[in-house]
């Protein structure tokens, strides 16, 4: 109950909040000062051509004009990318910024690798779309090397362009399979924004008023907020009581993220997904994973169900697959697969030549620069940093996540949990202007989303730790 009463709380002070923070005074300052604090960004050998495109301002009138209001930008003054290396980027006027949100934990091998670029230009030169109808070795070559990265039977691949897609295709087959019809998923959790998944989804603010049914929402195993801490058993009985008086007995799936992302990087409980996995399987349930933020070696793992100690039924991925080209997919065991046989089921753009050589590419350069381990090691590294910010401000309620999946919780009340939804949106905007690119997620929009390229070093870390530090004592002397 506390969530949703806060909300409207904190909706109240935002806007007053947001303008006293951005006063002509301070933000004339505040350039001063970014420049100074910019020097310190560490060293990196590449600049790009000068750009001669059109501004800022007018590719922004563009939108406003031509694109569907939907469409929203970050930050106060958008940034207006133009060129991308690694883990930095830069805007039109060759000013660079690190990036530690990777297109929302996209780019996981850096902007513009070249050995993903290399290949995808090979591979257009000679041949763009034949259709999967035909055969090619891109989708069977990319096929074999990612049924390899996962355990058990799951071995049968099914390409889509979007995690939307790939969590549509795997709860249908769900109920395909089964029979049944009800889906069990989280709250708090994110899966997509077409029907069904907008169904599984469960934050308000995601979903239309459209109808949506047959899926129950459990609560939602978050040690910070939840109602039962870290205890991971106590929030699992929940998914058994769903079953028991709202369903009969017996449902289709439950869907999952291993870290939620949109969420705000919530991890779940200890104990709770082995254990709600246990109770769905015994409801003749299907345990769909939905790796799409968490995949790829995001977590320091390369799969986020791995550190739970369970087998899924069926996977879904996107995002971090592609580096950036439109590419999902759906892996599951070859008996599931086959109710896809059942009636005609086709997807004209998944397995695109293109995109699969750019996902067999992805494989290779995780491998080869370690960039799981990476993941791992500057992770621990760059969550204890900010642990350590933690004790010196007391703005920090939460500090999350795994490998290079992050989440820095702002709070204006510790014990109350009180979300600081206006004071995020200022520092936000104080870390880009000082060339840190951050996102931003959770209910009360109140958490920074920090997902980086994996090939991010400590040296990166630091820095970003210490413009937040500046960022907020900034705020605190205001």
């Amino acid at each position: 109950m506390q969530r949703f009463t806060a909300k409207k709380s904190v909706q109240n002070i935002s806007v007053s909040l947001w303008r006293r923070c951005l006063s002509s005074s301070s933000q004339t300052a505040a350039v001063k000062d970014s420049d100074e604090f910019l020097s310190k960004l560490p060293p990196f050998d590449y600049v790009p051509p000068p750009y001669t495109g059109p501004s800022a301002d007018v590719i922004l009138s563009k939108r406003k004009e031509f694109l569907s209001p939907s469409v929203s930008c970050l930050y106060r003054k958008p940034l207006n990318i133009v060129d991308g290396k690694m883990q930095y980027l830069f805007d039109e006027s060759g000013r660079r910024y690190l990036d530690a949100f990777a297109g929302i934990a996209v780019v996981n091998c850096g902007h513009c690798h070249p050995d993903v670029v290399e290949p995808v230009i090979n591979q257009i030169k000679r041949l763009q779309h034949p259709t999967v109808l035909y055969l090619n070795h891109a989708i069977a070559d990319f096929s074999e090397a990612l049924a390899s990265k996962l355990p058990g039977d799951l071995k049968v691949v099914f390409f889509t362009n979007s995690g939307t897609e790939a969590n549509e295709l795997a709860l249908m087959m769900a109920r395909l399979y089964t029979g049944c019809q009800d889906i069990v998923s989280i709250r708090n959790g994110y899966h997509g924004n077409a029907a069904g998944t907008m169904g599984a989804t469960a934050q308000s603010m995601w979903k239309f008023n459209v109808v949506q049914t047959g899926v129950h929402h459990a609560i939602n195993p978050d040690p910070y907020r939840g109602v039962f801490g870290s205890d991971g058993e106590k929030y699992a009985r929940d998914v058994q009581d769903l079953i028991q008086y709202g369903t009969t007995g017996h449902i289709a799936g439950f869907i999952c993220e291993a870290i939620q992302g949109v969420g705000g990087i919530v991890e779940l409980a200890p104990g709770y997904l082995s254990a709600a996995y246990d109770i769905v399987k015994k409801a003749g349930g299907l345990f769909i994973a939905d790796e799409v933020q968490s995949g790829f070696a995001r977590t320091g793992n390369f799969w986020g169900f791995e550190a739970h100690n369970v087998v899924p039924d069926i996977v879904t991925m996107a995002k971090g697959i592609g580096n950036g080209f439109p590419l999902g997919a759906v892996v599951t065991t070859p008996e599931i697969a086959g109710v896809l046989t059942r009636r005609c089921y086709f997807n004209t753009f998944g397995g695109n030549a293109v995109s699969t050589t750019a996902g067999l590419a992805v494989l290779k350069v995780i491998e080869k620069e370690k960039l799981q381990e990476n993941a791992s090691m500057v992770g621990s590294y760059l969550k204890d940093k900010l642990t350590q910010l933690k004790e010196k401000h007391e703005l920090i309620g939460d500090v999350r996540g795994r490998g290079l999946m992050l989440g820095v919780e702002l709070v204006t009340d510790r014990k109350l949990k009180t979300p600081a939804t206006a004071e995020t949106l200022h520092i936000m905007d104080q870390m880009k202007e000082n060339g840190v690119l951050v996102g931003k997620g959770g209910y009360f929009g109140n958490v920074f989303r920090i997902t980086p390229p994996l090939c991010f070093t400590k040296d990166d870390a630091d820095y970003l730790v210490e413009a937040m530090d500046y960022s907020m004592s900034k705020m605190g002397r205001k």
